[in-house]
């Protein structure tokens, strides 16, 4: 599955705008620049999982919203995961990526 960065930051945006936030407030919650999150939305930089789950988590969602365009509730499972992200470094942050993108690709 290859990933529509364009459809990505265009669900960020909107999401954002539904919920009547701006980008220096949200760029705020997830520890990044609003410049950084103007760029996500626009498609000239590309989010890491991390930077996705952070965005999911302060605009109120799942990662799928962005990713893939339809929202999952499986309680608050993604926000635990999310936590546990937020306290590795980067070579565990690599890891996980990579296992993140494992686990995605299997047809469970």
């Amino acid at each position: 599955m290859e990933l529509d960065y364009l459809m990505i930051g265009s669900r960020v945006a909107r999401r954002r705008k539904a919920l009547h936030q701006t980008q220096a407030k949200i760029a705020e919650q997830c520890g990044i620049s609003d410049q950084y999150l103007s760029n996500i939305e626009r498609a000239v930089s590309i989010p890491s999982t991390e930077v996705i789950m952070r965005l999911a988590a302060a605009l109120d969602t799942t990662p799928d919203e962005f990713l893939v365009g339809s929202v999952r509730h499986p309680g608050n499972r993604w926000k635990t995961v999310a936590e546990k992200l937020r306290g590795l470094d980067e070579k565990q942050l690599e890891l996980a990526d990579r296992f993140i993108t494992w686990v995605s690709e299997q047809n469970l």
